[in-house]
């Protein structure tokens, strides 16, 4: 079976802005696209990117979740990477036109179909490092895949690293390639030292989020999850996933969360801990890696909590249960 997101649909949406407007949306190619070796997004990363899904039902039909969320991040990330301003509405058709193209490739529950938009700066001037890119490209690229857990939905091990941070502060709510660059060498670090799958940064021992996700701690009825600012990326996953919590009447605290805090409650019989993105929706976690020494979270398994809030969620998407929020874009 091919990796995760390594398979795409054979065309893309695409439009350019040329420093005054944007080009009408085309439907061509997605094997490449031409690029001056100056272009600002290869020197100076101007680049955010978007993941959602669609998701077949049924009745045959293909539904995108949560479209206008993440048009609307999309949207912010380029503003805070002071990218050229692109219409929303523009955006979501694009994404609709490329979709319902596609929509008969949309692979059944528990696979879907992954949108990734995305936004570059194209300008080719090496001496703009500290100057935006007036020019730039956007576009939507499409990839099926299958059920995350495929190999077997399996406990992950986190490092727990209150030296580092994922990234500037002021950048955490941006979905930039240089975020996850960022992030890379202290996870292929944890992996080897510690067997880790992830490191969870907690920057002066605030508990933030790990390189790919974000973290929630379940401590009984009650999910503890840092409060959002601008350090961190403001999951679309993550507020569906409190959501539903609060529908099933759990409390939900946004709050500050400190590391000590954290390992102290991790230890207690019950607790559950996961981390939620548009890939594997809500991941458990069993172990915590801190300054050498393993504490289990809970029994050190797969939370029940977790697998109840992930099924609530999938259901949703899957259009097994109803969509009350209105989450649901058919196509």
């Amino acid at each position: 079976m091919s990796a995760f997101g390594s398979v795409f649909m054979p065309e893309m949406a695409i439009s350019w802005f040329d420093g005054s407007n944007w080009s009408p949306s085309e439907i061509v190619s997605s094997d490449s696209i031409q690029l001056h070796p100056g272009a600002h997004v290869l020197h100076y990363s101007s680049t955010c990117f978007e993941g959602l899904k669609a998701f077949r039902h049924a009745d045959g039909s293909v539904n995108i979740f949560r479209m206008d969320r993440n048009v609307d991040r999309f949207a912010q990330s380029s503003e805070l990477l002071a990218l050229p301003e692109f219409d929303k509405e523009m955006v979501s058709r694009m994404i609709v036109e490329i979709v319902r193209k596609f929509a008969s490739d949309a692979p059944e529950p528990p696979g879907s179909l992954y949108i990734r938009p995305t936004h570059i700066g194209t300008e080719p001037a090496i001496g703009k490092a500290a100057v935006p890119s007036l020019t730039s490209c956007l576009y939507i690229l499409l990839s099926p895949v299958g059920d995350y857990f495929a190999g077997g939905d399996k406990a992950l091990r986190l490092l727990v690293d209150d030296g580092g941070m994922r990234c500037p502060p002021h950048m955490g709510m941006v979905k930039s390639g240089g975020n996850y660059a960022g992030a890379l060498l202290p996870t292929m670090k944890a992996r080897a030292e510690f067997k880790a799958d992830q490191v969870l940064f907690c920057p002066g021992g605030d508990v933030q989020e790990t390189g790919a996700a974000n973290f929630l701690l379940i401590d009984g009825d009650e999910i503890i999850t840092k409060a959002l600012d601008e350090s961190f990326l403001h999951g679309v996953t993550r507020d569906s996933i409190l959501t539903i919590a609060r529908d099933k009447g759990m409390k939900v605290s946004e709050r500050d969360l400190t590391v000590e805090e954290l390992l102290e409650r991790a230890a207690r019989p019950g607790c559950e801990a996961a981390l939620s993105g548009t890939a594997a929706v809500l991941a458990p976690v069993g172990t915590l890696i801190y300054k050498g020494e393993e504490i289990s979270v809970g029994n050190g398994g797969i939370g029940e909590t977790t697998v109840k809030l992930r099924t609530a969620l999938n259901n949703i998407q899957w259009g097994r249960a109803e969509d009350t929020h209105g989450w649901l874009l058919k196509v």
